[in-house]
Parts: structure tokens; C-alpha cells; sequence
């Protein structure tokens, strides 16, 4: 079988039949509108075609018949899901006339909304269209454009004259919405209990109204945060379904089909962003290849240097670049940032640079901002910068953007957020409509084949199976309850290092501050390559540093060392004891950080880079600490935690790992142990796939398997042995039953450990817990499995904080008269032979002590 199944986007689509009957259904009356409305934008004039055929050829009542139709005629449909049903499984609005079109971004998604809404509104269709969107940006926007079209006596003139409805009032829902009137909202005005005629206008109508969403992802997406706007979003698709409306029509439009990185599989018409490139209809595409940029400085400035090329290079328009981050708060931090820079870099006082920059969130401090969005592509507008959140950058009918840049590369990492990112700068100033223009995405190198991903219009998935507890069943009964701590966080103050009330650096005056040799000014390359053709070229850089004059780093030096004297410290150079009433001579200070710099051939009068200057003050450092104490994070018992293995979440595998090392172990009885019928069928096609290695498939004896999990994954040969030795007969005869626990989620034990003098914390889950019943206790045996030998430093410090742990939780345990004892152990296969002898004969349970391997003594030097 397939591990991972590559498939084009244009092969998911679901096809609608076009053949219906033109005397119950006159769209050919209605050409010369399309001809006026979308121009030689054919694809526009298809995408309206096919909506109405789909909504009122008679052919289909409900999304599940177009999808039996396409699905008994498409292989790629039928590889995608397993079954026919399995594909109504994923259905985003089911038994509802519904679907979605995708058209990119720039291409004109609102005169196809447009054109949908009058000519069913002129075929006496319907009598109302609702049309839905996610904002008040997007919504200014489609009342300004729909009135425009509604207002137009060119388009008026090419309406069938025995149209019902010719002339559509576009109104909101501040008033109330008649027939024949096409109604925009924001998705909030539906919720809200003042001033809105939503429900008086619609309620009981939902037969004779057509509810067109646009972004339509906002439907289906998770939403996060508490907002106003958020909680809106997250109700969309319950208004949608909501029967007191009884909506029959709904259709979806967006630019951006996906939930994350799965296509949507209810669109009946797609426009792709390749297409429209290669048409000329947007922008092209120049993203980053390689780079090598450090620090923000560097990135500020390769930016900065993109904007004036697209100053020189677009000169009749004012060029905009777009810097879009995650969330508000970096949003604020980069704006900041960003007028530190264009001060320095423009010698502009800051109340000037500010009037370029423009910051747009939802926060209450920037929502004046939004209106100004609609003046940002005026010559005579001062801004140039724009700086925005991810998920509000939809609805901007801004045409003057040359570059966009997402600021961190995690959090744009869905082919989702990726094409709402793009979306931005795809539309084309009218002076610049040939040749092609382009934007520069100047995005972290790592982005580059998620874009090439997303133009190429691929979908790479994979086959995964699912491991899941059995709740019912004759195995559900190895279920059992464990225990944890739970801890509560506080702060405490410790000794950081023991000081003298002397301090001396002779040493460092006789050789020197180890300096690097530096660069002030360099020139940097970095590769971008065109989406249209896949031409790349190399852009030439020219970065300057920042320096620091020795005057400078010798004032913060002086700060500082003020400072520490008021502690009562002594700083001893030579013979010479300097205090706060007697500072050591400047000169001599200067005089180190000179012969420093001439050590390693730089310019006295260069100053030094951020990087030597970080170097001069680690190695003062130790006459500048402020205090010998630091804070540390401790943690406190609050209370015992009951866990139960039947509330342990699901795990996925993907197949290919299954070739990779990894092994499934399930029961002869697992047709019984799997509920999905989806999931039987590709276990059955596992089972048959010869080409799988045989350490990768273990069936067990279910009498045998005494786990109440139905699949247990194991990831490399120590925890597969493992899992065999627990499922031989002489050791299921003295265990009660055990469960191998997820990587996240299930126990979790805290560790901490020093790395590169940083204190590193984590959190991981023991492998294996080991229940065996004896004498009116039930012990825990808890196991970590590593390979032989593998005595690293985290592993040192798990293994003596979970051991920590375990004393704790025994405790607690004794103290509250709960008859369970934890044993812990690290385990490696050079172990496993004599860990199950002294588990048939009970000695393990005698204490933790009582056994140790090779790799639990390395652990403990």
C-alpha cells in the first residue's frame, strides 16, 4: 500500500453536471451580463455557471448526492477515502445544498459572489441573498463594490427583461431586509441582540434565501482567543445549520481552502493561484531560497533594501511592504522595532518615521487604524509599512504591496496561513498591469517549499492507523488507575556562586579580552526563486553593523561597577584595591580593550561590533554580577492526582514509519478492537503489504495481551523486545496488566538539568507502567527504556528527578493509606534478562534498589 499519496488539488475537485433543462433553468439569457460583468475573466463567468447548475439543475438536493456521483467516477476520490461513507464522514456541512468555491486571492472572488446573487435573485430563485463575511474591513469592501456594480446602467442593460428582480437594494442589516435585496453583514451583527434584523428578516425564510459565506475557511478553521470577533467566527457554521432558518442554498467562497493543511473536499470549482500567475491576473511570486540572515538587525536592513528597489522600480505607485506576525503582541513589539530602525537608518526624527508605519489588530488602540487602510495606496498617503496579525489581513483591497513578510517562520506553517499570508500582495495596481509585476515574500528559507507546495497545488497525505483504548470489550478490563503529584509552582531564591570580597583580573590584563576579528560592513547573499517559471537569482546585500565606541561600553562599564561597589565589593588590579570612592583609572580600562582590539587587527577608532561587545562584558562579568542570589522556579505538593488509562488519548502512526523501525503489536482478535470500519480496512491492507518488514507487524495471543490498548506502537528495537518479553506466557502469569504510555499527555514527570551554564527543564512520560497484584498491594513497576549505554546528561538528570519523584509519591501515598507502591527503573536490552527474572520471582518489588542494570549505574556517576 501507499504510505503517503500525492494528489492535485484540480483532481479533488467535485465535478457538477451540466446537463439539465435549459426551459426550467435560462442561463444562456443571462451571457451578456456575465460578458459585462466579469469582462474576459472566463473562469469568474464558469464559477457563477456552475454554482446555479449545482443549486437548481434539480440533480442534487443535499452535498452528499453531487459527492456519490463524483465518488463512483473518481479514483483519486476513491484512494483519498476509504469508502463512500468514509468520505460523508468528512463532510464540512452535511445534508445541506451546499459547497465551495475556491478562486485565489486577487482574482475577483466578489464579482463572482455578485454575479451568483443577482441572476438567482433574476430567476425568481430566491428572494433574498445573504451574504456573510468575517469582518467589518471585508464587509465595507463588498458594499462598496456590490453598490457599485447595482449602480452601473451598463450592466443594468444586460438583464433579461423578464427578470424578477432586477434592481437588488444592497443594504445591511440595520434595516429590514425585503425581497429582492441582497443583505451584507459581518458574521457578529447575527449574534447581536441590538439593532440587527437578521432574525426578523430571515427566520422561517430559509427556503427562499441564498446565504453566500465569504473566506469561507473562517467557517471551518479553529478559532482561538475570546474576542468578540472570535466568538462570532466560532458560531458561524451553528447559524448555518440552525433549523429555525432552515437555510437550502448556502454556498462558500474563499481563497484559502484548507483546514491547515487538508484541502476541502466540498468545492465544485477552483481557480488556483498557479493559474492566476500564469494568467497574469495576480502578481508573481519571488520567495527566498536560502538565507543566511542573524539577527534582527540584519533581516531589518535586507528589508529595508527591498523596499527601495520596489520604490525605484515601481515608481508610479507608492510601494507598500506588509510585515505580518501571530499574534498582537509581537505585532506591537515589531512595530517598535521597526521605528528604532527606520530612524536610525532614514536620520528622521520618530515622529516622522511614525507616520509610515501603520500597525493593524484587532486591539481596541489600533482599530482606528483599519479605516486607513482604504487611503494606503494614495501617492500622497505617508505610510509605507504595514504591520499586521495573521488573521486579520483577509478583506484588504490594497494593491500596492511589493513585499510581505511573515516575521516568524512557526507560526506560519499551514498551507492555510501560508496562502492567506501570500494573499496580501497579489492584486495588481492598474499602472502596472504588463509586464507582470512581482512581490517579494522575504520569508525564512525553511518556508520555501511550503510555497512551492502550495503553488504546485499538491496534497501530500498520509496513511495513518490509530491506537486506542478499549473501554469495552473483554480486554477494557486491564484498565487501572494510577497516581501522580500534583505540583504547584514557586519562586525561591538560591545562591547562585560563592564571591570573595576581592576580585582580580590580572591575567586578563596581560593577555587580553579574546576578541574576534570583525567586519563592519559585508555584503551577503540571498537566493530567491519566481514562482511562475522557477528562475532564481542571487540579491546582493550590503550589511553594516552596529558598533559601539570604547567611550560607550566604557560608561555602561562604569555604571555598573558603581553599582557593584555599593555592595561593598573590592576590584583589585595589580597591587591597586579600587572601591567607590577610588575607581580604577579609565585609561587603564581603555587601554585593555585597545590592545584587545589591536590582538586581533582592529581600528581603535572602529569601535566593536554587538558581538565583541558581548565579549568585553562576559569577561568583566564576573566583577558585574548584581547579586549571589537568583531566582529558581521550585516546585510544591499540592495534592494527589488520579490517572486513568481509560482516558489515555488516541495515537496516530503514519505507515512509512512502519518501515522505519517501528512495529505495531495487536491481538488475533483485533477485527473486534476496532470500532472504525475505515481503520479495519487499512489495517487489513497492512496486513497484506508484504513489502513491510516482519519486525514490523506482532500479533499476540489476546489471553496474552494483557494491555487495554488495542494497537501499542513501538519506535525502535529496545522498546519492541520489551513489549515481546511482556507478552511471553511466564511473565503474564505474574502481571495483572500494563500499559505502554503516549509520548505527551499521559504521566508526565519534570526534570531539570544544566546545559552551556542554562538551567534546561522538561517534562517526559515513562515508558511503561507494570501493574502486579500482591499481598493487598498493587506495585507500579515504571519504566523508561533507553538504548545500552546511554548515559547522557538528560538522561542523568530524568533518571534522578523521577526517582525523586517516585520516593515522593510513596509517601504521600503511605501517608493517605492508599495501598499502591511505585518502583522506577531506566532500562536497557542488556538488562532485560535479568529485569524479568527478578520480576517471576517478585524481587523487584522488594524496593528500587533491589534491582540495578549497567545503564542505571552509568547514570548514577
Amino acid at each position: 500500500m501507499q504510505d503517503i499519496k500525492i494528489y492535485k488539488q484540480k483532481d479533488l475537485v467535485l465535478k457538477v453536471n451540466k446537463n439539465y433543462d435549459p426551459i426550467k433553468l435560462d442561463l444562456d439569457s443571462w451571457d451578456l451580463f456575465l460578458d459585462k460583468l466579469c469582462g474576459d475573466r472566463e473562469y469568474q463567468k464558469e464559477a457563477i455557471k456552475n454554482a446555479i447548475i449545482y443549486l437548481e439543475s434539480g440533480r442534487y438536493s443535499k452535498i452528499e448526492d453531487l459527492v456519490e456521483e463524483n465518488y463512483q467516477n473518481n479514483s483519486e476520490l476513491q484512494i483519498k477515502y476509504t469508502s463512500l461513507q468514509d468520505y460523508k464522514n468528512h463532510l464540512q456541512l452535511p445534508n445541506k445544498l451546499f459547497a465551495n468555491i475556491d478562486i485565489a486571492t486577487g482574482g475577483g472572488k466578489s464579482y463572482v459572489i455578485y454575479g451568483v446573487a443577482q441572476i438567482m435573485l433574476g430567476l425568481g430563485l430566491i428572494d433574498k441573498v445573504l451574504v456573510l463575511c468575517p469582518s467589518l474591513t471585508i464587509e465595507s469592501g463588498l458594499m462598496e463594490k456590490f453598490e457599485s456594480l447595482s449602480g452601473n446602467s451598463e450592466l443594468k442593460k444586460t438583464i433579461p427583461q423578464n427578470a424578477k428582480y432586477k434592481n437588488p437594494r444592497i443594504v445591511d442589516a440595520n434595516v429590514t431586509i425585503k425581497s429582492g435585496d441582497i443583505c451584507v453583514e459581518n458574521i457578529h451583527a447575527v449574534y447581536s441582540t441590538t439593532g440587527s434584523s437578521i432574525e426578523d428578516s430571515f427566520k422561517g425564510q430559509g427556503e427562499r434565501t441564498l446565504v453566500l459565506n465569504d473566506e469561507s475557511h473562517h467557517i471551518f478553521n479553529k478559532i482561538s482567543g475570546n474576542t468578540t470577533e472570535a466568538k462570532g467566527l466560532k458560531r458561524w457554521k451553528e447559524f448555518l445549520l440552525n433549523d429555525e432558518y432552515n437555510f437550502k442554498y448556502i454556498l462558500g467562497f474563499t481563497g484559502t481552502a484548507y483546514q491547515d493543511n487538508e484541502y476541502f473536499n466540498d468545492i465544485i470549482y477552483r481557480y488556483s493561484l498557479r493559474e492566476a500567475i500564469e494568467e497574469r491576473i495576480v502578481k508573481n511570486i519571488e520567495y527566498v531560497q536560502k538565507d543566511d540572515s542573524s539577527g534582527i538587525d540584519e533581516k531589518f536592513q535586507k528589508i529595508y533594501q527591498n523596499h527601495q528597489d520596489n520604490v525605484r522600480n515601481y515608481d508610479k505607485v507608492k510601494p507598500l511592504s506588509i510585515l505580518i506576525t501571530k499574534d498582537i503582541n509581537k505585532a506591537n513589539n515589531l512595530k517598535d522595532d521597526l521605528i528604532d530602525f527606520l530612524v536610525q537608518q532614514e536620520n528622521l526624527p520618530k515622529e516622522e518615521i511614525e507616520k509610515q508605519v501603520l500597525i493593524v489588530t484587532s486591539h481596541k488602540d489600533h482599530k482606528a487604524n483599519i479605516p486607513k487602510l482604504k487611503n494606503v495606496d494614495d501617492k500622497n498617503d505617508p505610510i509605507q509599512w504595514i504591520i499586521s496579525v495573521s488573521m486579520l489581513t483577509e478583506g484588504w483591497d490594497v494593491k500596492n504591496v511589493f513585499q510581505i513578510v511573515p516575521w516568524e517562520d512557526k507560526a506560519f506553517n499551514s498551507k492555510l496561513l501560508i496562502a492567506q499570508v501570500l494573499g496580501r500582495g497579489l492584486r495588481v495596481p492598474q499602472e502596472y498591469q504588463n509586464p507582470q509585476p512581482k512581490v517579494i515574500v522575504f520569508n525564512h528559507d525553511s518556508w520555501s517549499k511550503n510555497i512551492k507546495g502550495l503553488v504546485d497545488e499538491v496534497l501530500e497525505i498520509e496513511t495513518k492507523i490509530s491506537s486506542q483504548v478499549l473501554k469495552e470489550k473483554e480486554r477494557s478490563k486491564y484498565n487501572f488507575e494510577i497516581y501522580n503529584i500534583d505540583y504547584e509552582k514557586i519562586t525561591v531564591e538560591e545562591n547562585r556562586h560563592k564571591e570573595k570580597n576581592e576580585m582580580s583580573f590580572d591575567s586578563l590584563m596581560e593577555k587580553g579580552i579574546p576578541l574576534e576579528s570583525q567586519s563592519v560592513t559585508v555584503k551577503k547573499d540571498t537566493e530567491f526563486e519566481e514562482v511562475s517559471d522557477f528562475k532564481t537569482r542571487n540579491k546582493e546585500y550590503k550589511i553594516t553593523y552596529e558598533t559601539y565606541s570604547i567611550e560607550s561600553i566604557l560608561d555602561k562599564f562604569y555604571d555598573d561597577l558603581s553599582w557593584r561597589f555599593d555592595e561593598g565589593k573590592i576590584l583589585k588590579i595589580g597591587v591597586e584595591k579600587y572601591s567607590k570612592d577610588n575607581l580604577p583609572p579609565r585609561k587603564l580600562l581603555s587601554d585593555l580593550i585597545i590592545k584587545s582590539m589591536n590582538n586581533v587587527g582592529i581600528n581603535k577608532n572602529d569601535g566593536l561590533t554587538q558581538k565583541n561587545k558581548a565579549k568585553v562584558f562576559q569577561s568583566f562579568g564576573v566583577f558585574l554580577r548584581k547579586s549571589s542570589k537568583t531566582p529558581k522556579i521550585k516546585s510544591k505538593i499540592k495534592d494527589l492526582e488520579v490517572i486513568y488509562t481509560r482516558n489515555i488519548v488516541s495515537e496516530s502512526l503514519g505507515i512509512g514509519n512502519l518501515r522505519r523501525g517501528y512495529s505495531v503489536f495487536f491481538t488475533n482478535n483485533w477485527k473486534n478492537e476496532i470500532s472504525n470500519e475505515d481503520q479495519k480496512n487499512i489495517f487489513e491492507q497492512i496486513l497484506k503489504d508484504e513489502s513491510l518488514p516482519r519486525s514490523a507487524i506482532k500479533e499476540q495471543n489476546e489471553f496474552l495481551f494483557r494491555t487495554p490498548i488495542n494497537f501499542v506502537f513501538t519506535n525502535a528495537k529496545p522498546e519492541r523486545e520489551f513489549v515481546e518479553y511482556l507478552c511471553k506466557k511466564e511473565i503474564v502469569e505474574k502481571i495483572e496488566s500494563w500499559i505502554k504510555s503516549r509520548d505527551r499527555g499521559f504521566y508526565s514527570i519534570e526534570y531539570s538539568y544544566r546545559k552551556a551554564n542554562h538551567q534546561k527543564i522538561g517534562n517526559f512520560n515513562p515508558d511503561f507502567f507494570i501493574k502486579i497484584q500482591k499481598d493487598d498491594y498493587e506495585y507500579f513497576i515504571v519504566v523508561e527504556i533507553k538504548a545500552d549505554k546511554d548515559d547522557s546528561i538528560e538522561n542523568k538528570a530524568k533518571y534522578k528527578d523521577a526517582k525523586k519523584h517516585f520516593e515522593i509519591l510513596n509517601k504521600k501515598l503511605e501517608e493517605q493509606n492508599i495501598k499502591q507502591i511505585y518502583i522506577f527503573h531506566f532500562l536497557s536490552p542488556e538488562g532485560y534478562v535479568t529485569f524479568f527474572e527478578y520480576l517471576k520471582d517478585y524481587r523487584l518489588l522488594s524496593s528500587q534498589k533491589s534491582y540495578r542494570c549497567e545503564l542505571e549505574n552509568l547514570l548514577e556517576e
